[in-house]
């Protein structure tokens, strides 16, 4: 059994900060659970271009309000009991009108080390990504 509490998570390598999110990494590849489990927090006033080539994703938000804008799609607004899931890889924008927290699951799980790229990707696994360099 595996117990966990966001405290232990805090301030961690597996809190990872970027000037748009902040994503607590509470489950992760190496728990062995298939899937990673993330409580996330979108920041007010950003917007983040996102692709999970690699991954589908489901979202469900708890606090705060935003959108999620599919590229070539619809815009979608986002408050506390939202739920949306990646499941065809769309690209998108997602965007913060005030902090938005999220719990975040993906599949296949995370490692922990992903932020996405230029085109806002997180690779199929992080050991290949470096190795590209």
């Amino acid at each position: 059994m595996i117990v966990k509490h966001l405290e232990q998570v805090v301030h961690t390598q597996d809190d990872v900060d970027t000037p748009t999110w902040n994503s607590r990494r509470l489950l992760l590849e190496k728990d062995g659970m298939g899937f990673s489990m993330h409580d996330t927090i979108i920041k007010a006033g950003t917007e983040t271009l996102i692709w999970y080539k690699n991954h589908v994703e489901a979202v469900y938000c708890i606090e705060g309000e935003g959108e999620i804008e599919v590229i070539g799609g619809q815009t979608y607004p986002i408050r506390p009991g939202t739920l949306y899931a990646l499941d065809g890889h769309e690209k998108h924008y997602l965007r913060g009108k005030t902090d938005m927290r999220m719990v975040c699951v993906f599949n296949p799980p995370l490692t922990g080390r992903e932020v996405h790229d230029k085109d806002g990707v997180y690779p199929a696994s992080v050991e290949a990504a470096e190795a590209r360099g």
